[in-house]
């Protein structure tokens, strides 16, 4: 089991190495935690992970090996004693709920009978005491009530009953070095280039070298400065809510932007722009950037890229305290315009399909802010988007 877990995180791109998982090995055998899963979860994070932007990766894989989040049917068995699940019964739950456990078998059948509802169920349920759905109360579902449920496609709980979470998920950062599935990602970011060689003269000529040699008769090598793309961008990513249904698209994005611009800054926001900023979403409370700092520390030929589904309440843009987070002073669309008065190049990339913005009144109001120029989040679309910024 631990074996196929060190594979699966080195399969994943986690770099992890053979002395960090034995190191790992001889902490379980000197039993430095308990025999529980969360402490080996902590553990083996503590000991394999050495840069925060895998945790999300490592995340993934330890759920897959050990909790059989993407599969029920593993073949792990949990190790968990009979009497401490039983005193957790005894602590935390009612007599009637007891009773109601127990006609269901207990956790193990729980599970069971999950399996076997996802293969019965093709479609939405809400209400009722048997599928999975909202409302209701069946065990397994979301909005619902049942004493010893499964929470599935819920943001969080509302009794704090269910023995387990499914769909826990913190804002996470962009991963700059996630695989791309295409190439023309890159091919289409490559339309917004100026060339141009500046700078220490480091890179061999080899034609001014082959010419000053023929001309001397000896050996003259000749260096030149290296040839650079001397377009800056400034990246503005939405990040949350309804955008972690668009978060692989954005990581392609974010990894292919870092690839192709040299002098590339980035910051994260949420719905809509405001009057701060943040670089870490882990810290997005702590270590907010304001936003008049960003402007005013990139001159104006930045070329500057929102990343957003613009799928919002209008009170967040046009209204000053309309944000779901904080209060702000001032107007989403304030800060929009600030924007679009201080550079020339403004585009918004719009991750969702461009047929159903007509149907969200925020992405229009967006679209008004942005002077028209907002595409879709396609290769078509960015090749418009950069042709647009090269102008």
């Amino acid at each position: 089991m631990f074996m196929r877990f060190f594979t699966e995180l080195r399969q994943a791109k986690v770099p992890v190495t053979l002395k960090e998982y034995l190191m790992l090995m001889e902490g379980l055998d000197k039993a430095v935690i308990d025999r529980r899963v969360d402490d080996f979860y902590y553990l083996s994070r503590s000991a394999l992970v050495k840069d925060e932007k895998n945790l999300d990766r490592f995340d993934q894989v330890f759920g897959h090996v050990f909790k059989g989040l993407e599969r029920i049917e593993g073949d792990i068995a949990a190790d968990i004693p009979a009497e401490w699940l039983k005193k957790m019964s005894e602590k935390f739950l009612t007599e009637e709920e007891k009773q109601q456990i127990e006609a269901m078998g207990g956790f193990d059948k729980l599970m069971e009978a999950l399996a076997q509802r996802i293969k019965e169920q093709k479609e939405r349920h809400e209400g009722g005491n048997k599928a999975i759905g909202t409302g209701g109360t069946s065990p397994f579902g979301a909005n619902g009530y049942h004493p010893e449920g499964i929470r599935i496609g819920q943001d969080k709980g509302r009794h704090g009953k269910a023995i387990k979470v499914w769909d826990k998920r913190e804002y996470k950062n962009l991963d700059d070095q996630v695989e791309l599935g295409t190439r023309n990602i890159k091919v289409a970011l490559r339309r917004l280039r100026k060339w141009v060689r500046d700078g220490a003269a480091e890179e061999l000529d080899m034609d001014g070298t082959i010419k000053g040699t023929a001309e001397k008769g000896y050996l003259d090598i000749h260096l030149r400065p290296e040839r650079r793309n001397k377009i800056s961008v400034l990246i503005f990513f939405d990040i949350g809510g309804s955008m972690d249904s668009h978060i692989k698209v954005c990581e392609e994005l974010f990894s292919a932007a870092r690839s192709e611009f040299k002098n590339m800054e980035f910051y994260y926001f949420h719905n809509c722009l405001y009057e701060a900023v943040w670089k870490d979403n882990r810290r997005r409370h702590a270590e907010k950037i304001p936003t008049w700092d960003v402007l005013h520390k990139f001159p104006s030929d930045y070329k500057v890229i929102f990343v957003g589904d613009a799928t919002m309440s209008p009170y967040e843009i046009t209204y000053p305290g309309g944000s779901v987070e904080h209060w702000n002073e001032e107007a989403g669309a304030v800060w929009l315009d600030r924007v679009a008065q201080i550079y020339e190049h403004v585009v918004w990339l719009n991750p969702t399909a461009e047929r159903h913005w007509d149907y969200t009144p925020s992405v229009g109001l967006i679209k008004q802010l942005v002077n028209d120029r907002m595409y879709p989040l396609t290769l078509e679309g960015l090749e418009k988007a950069m042709k647009e910024l090269a102008r």
